[in-house]
């Protein structure tokens, strides 16, 4: 399988380069890593599984040429832009190549799903990128594409891989969770396709549901 990461040099995705590039399970997993400045994964280029190129989101044309030959897309940063260029340009870029898969990184807090004072505080946090948030995610509903939403918790970078995942139509369960769970979910989906396939999930430590700060 052919996966193409996009703003490839984000700590998320870099643990599932390192984890394909070194898992048994992924052997027969080729990786198309796109950032800008390419230059800064030129460590990962020599790798015969591994092509790096120059992909700026907010430009069609680029992220449309990145598209070719690959059969799952995962975009590694969540579309705060008012026009939602980017996933408009990742959308369009999929449909004129036939892939079909995409994994999209978003924000927890887009459907009020998230409960009591955590909840409230993270609305407060979040507010001034909610909107973009939302339609990044309908956009993706309404595409006819294979696509997942990560609705990311608050992240902290805790070795351990500990996660309790909820769909689009549960209260979020957990207020925080380490960036190897949320690899480790995106490696879920590059394993198996179907997994959370046309749905929004989250995903935290559920040992954090209670809490009403992020836990670090």
């Amino acid at each position: 399988m052919n996966l193409l990461i996009l703003a490839a040099n984000g700590q998320i995705a870099r643990i599932v380069e390192h984890r394909i590039l070194t898992e048994k399970a992924f052997a027969e997993i080729n990786l198309t890593i796109g950032l800008r400045r390419p230059e800064r994964l030129a460590d990962l280029a020599a790798n015969p599984r591994v092509t790096v190129i120059d992909v700026d989101l907010e430009n069609a044309a680029s992220v449309a040429a990145a598209m070719t030959g690959q059969d799952m897309v995962f975009v590694a940063v969540v579309d705060h832009d008012r026009d939602n260029a980017a996933t408009r340009n990742v959308i369009a870029g999929m449909k004129a190549h036939h892939v079909d898969r995409v994994i999209f990184t978003n924000i927890l807090g887009l459907y009020n799903e998230v409960p009591g004072e955590f909840g409230r505080w993270n609305l407060s946090q979040v507010a001034s990128g909610l909107k973009a948030a939302q339609t990044s995610d309908q956009l993706l509903a309404d595409s006819g594409l294979t696509y997942t939403t990560l609705r990311l918790p608050w992240l902290n970078d805790r070795d351990e891989v500990n996660y309790t995942i909820t769909t689009r139509h549960e209260p979020y369960l957990g207020v925080s969770g380490s960036r190897q769970s949320v690899a480790d979910v995106v490696l879920k989906i590059v394993a198996d396709p179907t997994f959370a396939a046309n749905d929004s999930i989250g995903m935290a430590d559920p040992a954090t549901q209670g809490q009403t700060r992020p836990v670090y």
